[in-house]
């Protein structure tokens, strides 16, 4: 039985619905090799991301500063060639939206990857349904997270729901938990993703996907 609490969660993409490591390196160094530079190894583009693209670019890329004019366009194109090469969902990710669907929870999208891919890749794994409109990515919205914008216009989206104490914001980076401190909403922080926390606090922590349950009930 669906109950209608109007309380939502958000969550960001890379290493917290998905496993997009192999494939942002492998865009990466695509680029990197148009431009005749070496590969760099997995860990050292993972740890750029998180920060939107221009932050990745720069970083990943740091022997093409002040380009990124020229990089955009080849990035664009070479992740779009790579986008579900070998990206998953991390493990229970399905079954979690199912019952916080069934719980009557809203549920938004707010991340810094681009949009455009963003509901590319929620469409081949079949889980947009479950977050309409309210889907923000990179380029949708003024500003990107640490920022609070993002998820309050993820939030409008959602048949106008107004954010509150009560709602989420599901992620694993420093960005996702400053992002839903600026927003006045609990925050998930994903341990089992490959973002970084630094000094920002968080309501709790996630060691797996589906513990997200234990605190979003039906009854909030």
């Amino acid at each position: 039985m669906v109950t209608f609490n109007m309380n939502a969660v958000f969550f960001d993409m890379d290493g917290t619905l998905i496993d997009s490591r192999a494939d942002l390196a492998a865009a990466v160094n695509a680029t990197r090799r148009e431009l005749g530079y070496a590969e760099l190894p997995l860990e050292d583009v993972v740890n750029c991301v998180g920060n939107g693209a221009r932050y990745l670019l720069e970083h990943a890329i740091p022997e093409a500063a002040g380009r990124f004019d020229e990089l955009w366009p080849m990035h664009l194109r070479n992740y779009s060639a790579h986008l579900l090469d070998s990206t998953t969902l991390y493990p229970g990710v399905r079954t979690t939206l199912a019952e916080l669907h069934d719980r009557g929870w809203l549920m938004g999208i707010v991340t810094n990857k681009p949009g455009d891919f963003t509901r590319q890749i929620l469409d081949h794994f079949g889980i947009k349904r479950y977050f309409g409109a309210g889907i923000v990515g990179g380029g949708d919205c003024s500003e990107m997270k640490p920022s609070a914008l993002p998820l309050r216009e993820a939030a409008s989206r959602l048949r106008g729901h107004r954010v509150s104490s009560h709602d989420w914001m599901v992620g694993d980076n420093w960005t996702d938990m400053e992002c839903g401190r600026n927003a006045g909403v609990k925050t998930a922080f994903c341990t089992f993703g490959f973002g970084h926390l630094r000094d920002s606090r968080c309501t709790m922590k996630i060691n797996r996907f589906d513990e997200l349950l234990r605190y979003c009930k039906a009854e909030d």
